[in-house]
């Protein structure tokens, strides 16, 4: 094809894609995608192979009505959609409800933490998939999706916000609107993997804001607060006040995965 006089490549991108394709065949024929669990060789990158697929325990309901906690129930025993765990009855959460895809044990701990933190970023899709599909509920009522923020100084270290990269497949799969930095860590805080739930609290007091310059974004919306794992809900608990505050509607909360403690 030609254009005032110039000839247009008009085959340029299949080529390009062609190429790519190509490319990601030889690399995987050197290098083999590995299964972010035991490494074992799989089709292609960021799946997980069957076996460890198998060992992973995925939730659904019955589960409490604002937290997620499953519940376990005979199966002729009545379930409401409106129940609640021991926990939220006594004090129930400022995010109206929090979902996550799979219990937090063995297997899933080995994945999620090759995902955050051994540079596993190519199972991102895959892992933003099964939220889409834990999530489908709080997806469609939510306005738009934030990620729980990261201190600039661990990103700088981890070079990616976990978070961001999930929330983001899930906003390219659903359509839904996708506001990276509608929050923001304004302090440093001491990691909280060995935290109680009373330190994790006063760790996170005063770190987390809402960007002033997304504030109006929120204007009554229901926000979709995106995380990789739901521990003892402090973290989910402080964005949730923060949005709240900042004039958001409603938050609900989806994750990868939660840990599931006894319901007292």
């Amino acid at each position: 094809m030609t254009q005032g006089g110039k000839a247009i490549n008009t085959s340029g991108g299949y080529r390009d894609a062609s190429l790519s394709r190509l490319a990601g065949r030889v690399l995987d024929a050197l290098l083999p995608p590995g299964c972010p669990v035991c490494n074992a060789v799989v089709e292609g990158a960021g799946t997980i192979c069957g076996d460890c697929w198998r060992e992973i325990n995925f939730l659904g309901p019955p589960q409490c009505s604002a937290c997620g906690l499953p519940f376990e129930f005979a199966e002729n025993d009545a379930f409401s959609q409106d129940v609640l765990c021991g926990a939220c009855v006594r004090e129930r959460p400022p995010y109206e409800r929090a979902r996550a895809a799979m219990v937090y044990g063995d297997f899933s701990r080995k994945m999620i933490l090759a995902f955050k933190h051994a540079d596993r970023t190519d199972t991102a899709p895959g892992l933003g998939r099964m939220l889409v599909q834990a999530g489908s509920d709080l997806i469609a009522d939510a306005d738009l999706i934030a990620p729980v923020p990261l201190h600039w100084t661990r990103l700088f270290q981890r070079r990616y916000n976990q978070a961001a990269l999930l929330a983001g497949v899930v906003g390219r799969v659903t359509g839904k609107a996708v506001v990276q930095d509608l929050l923001v860590r304004k302090r440093k805080t001491k990691p909280q993997g060995r935290m109680g739930p009373a330190e994790r609290r006063r760790n996170l007091q005063g770190a987390i804001k809402v960007n002033a310059a997304k504030r109006d974004r929120l204007a009554s919306r229901r926000v979709l607060l995106i995380d990789d794992v739901l521990t003892t809900g402090a973290t989910a608990t402080a964005c949730a006040n923060m949005l709240l505050r900042g004039g958001a509607g409603a938050v609900d909360v989806l994750t990868l995965a939660r840990v599931v403690r006894p319901a007292i």
